[in-house]
């Protein structure tokens, strides 16, 4: 599905179902030089079980034009964008990573109109080493290697989201590669984003609805111990508000693809 937001082309996967405004609708946002495809199995699964799927390429990334956001908060206001363009009052936000930023803000800046939210992979501060972030600008792969050995707990989950044992270390490198070859700033912009996003524990009390939080036991990216500012500030702002963590690494979509989906089903049926 193609939509026009703020004037560029932006594509989402929809699961393989036509939009139906009568469904209730989930948003799922990406990371760092990642896209859609990364919520293959969790966004499919939602689209054939009643609910619509709009499982977005953040601008300036694969299928969507456009330029990269340069903070979350513009990333944010892409999300109320493309709401508008879809027609939607309301839709739950499911991020990982830079996209669980992004969903938190988003959902900080609409209130009632977003009615669940969900939190992947997620830190506050989200920091980014400062040889990382030099190495993600001038030498992106040698960086996109470096981030596949510490976002993975595992070479081969299984089951996973392609199939048992797939290399998910391969697959990581592959869609890197994809999105740098679109938009070599990518990398570095995204990583900035997230470097740069100081606003998380305010905004996860401002929010309206309930947040669920899935982490990686095994996450070097973003370690479990990282979020618990952000656990703190909602449960002192009294926030409904649930923590599940996974014992994988810090893509929880792929290597623990079941896990991560059963917890989304739960959540969002509550």
């Amino acid at each position: 599905m193609k939509l026009t937001v703020l004037g560029q082309e932006t594509y989402c996967y929809t699961g393989g179902k036509p939009f139906n405004a009568a469904q209730p609708t989930a948003i799922f946002i990406h990371g760092v030089l990642n896209d859609h495809s990364v919520w293959i199995l969790q966004s499919r699964y939602l689209a054939h079980h009643g609910w619509n799927v709009l499982c977005v390429d953040l601008p300036g990334h694969c299928r969507s034009a456009g330029e990269v956001p340069q903070s979350v908060e513009a990333a944010a206001q892409f999300v109320a964008a493309l709401m508008d363009a879809a027609g939607l009052q309301r839709a739950a936000l499911i991020g990982h990573s830079w996209g669980s930023l992004i969903a938190l803000q988003a959902a900080a800046d609409l209130q009632a109109r977003v009615s669940h939210l969900v939190m992947v992979g997620t830190a506050s501060p989200m920091k980014v080493s400062p040889a990382l972030l030099e190495s993600s600008r001038t030498d992106p792969l040698v960086a996109l290697k470096m981030i596949q050995v510490f976002s993975r707990s595992t070479l081969g989950a299984g089951p996973s989201v392609l199939g048992p044992g797939t290399w998910v270390y391969g697959v990581g490198m592959a869609l890197g590669k994809r999105v740098l070859a679109h938009n070599p700033q990518a990398f570095y912009l995204g990583f900035k984003a997230c470097d740069s996003y100081q606003n998380a524990p305010q905004a996860i009390t401002q929010i309206s609805c309930p947040v669920l939080l899935v982490l990686g036991e095994q996450d070097q990216m973003t370690p479990a111990k990282a979020a618990q500012g952000l656990v703190q500030a909602a449960q002192a702002a009294g926030k409904s508000l649930q923590v599940l963590q996974v014992p994988v690494g810090h893509h929880q979509m792929a290597e623990a693809p079941e896990l991560t989906l059963k917890a989304l089903q739960g959540f969002l049926a509550a």
